[in-house]
């Protein structure tokens, strides 16, 4: 997992980003928001990010905003890190995009437990994706019939759009995907196949006799 560490003041970028490469993560560090913003933007942009408030060029808050304006199929998980934890601000925070906050000075604990809270959340996200993308394509495959079919009253058979009478079973391996294996049904066992049967049988006997 690659996060961005975005902060203006060098001592707490230094520390943020010792402390989550211990954790076991990959940090990309900017030194203030234009920084950070391009490192959102790039083709491999990290999926987390602990935005600092108050940073030249561009703010948390604007960063925040910016980043929930862009439309992207796997949206990152953005931490907001500022001394101010009043209610208001926190709301603000919130209201702006982000996912989470983290007050200054932060808790080695509690940096831990918000990150993997939000390594969590991107987990579901990226499997809901997934299965998003799976549906999709079987969608994609699925055929559908609609509308009003003409068909035989006596043979049974369907005329196609270009007027031509068929077997049901060629039309619908035609427009609906399927594949037929063919059978007798109890009712047309006993009222064709078993009459036939019979009769064999008293053909054979005939012949027998003679």
């Amino acid at each position: 997992m690659r996060i961005l560490v975005a902060e203006d003041d060098s001592v707490s970028r230094r520390v943020l980003a010792a402390t989550l490469t211990k954790f076991g993560y990959e940090v990309v560090v900017a030194a203030d928001g234009a920084e950070a913003w391009h490192a959102l933007q790039s083709a491999d942009a990290p999926s987390l990010a602990i935005l600092d408030w108050m940073m030249p060029e561009i703010d948390g808050i604007e960063l925040c905003r910016r980043v929930r304006a862009t439309s992207t199929a796997t949206p990152p998980y953005l931490i907001l890190l500022t001394a101010k934890s009043g209610k208001v601000d926190v709301v603000a925070g919130l209201e702006a995009g982000a996912n989470d906050y983290l007050t200054k000075p932060f808790d080695r604990a509690e940096l831990r437990a918000r990150v993997q809270v939000g390594v969590q959340v991107l987990e579901l996200q990226g499997n809901l994706a997934e299965r998003v993308r799976e549906l999709e394509t079987a969608l994609s495959q699925v055929k559908q019939l609609q509308g009003l079919l003409p068909i035989c009253s006596y043979c049974n058979k369907i005329r196609d759009e270009q007027n031509y009478w068929q077997r049901v079973e060629s039309y619908l391996s035609e427009h609906a995907q399927v594949v037929f294996s063919h059978g007798i049904c109890p009712d047309c066992y006993t009222k064709v196949v078993q009459p036939q049967l019979d009769e064999r049988s008293e053909s054979n006997k005939e012949t027998a006799s003679c």
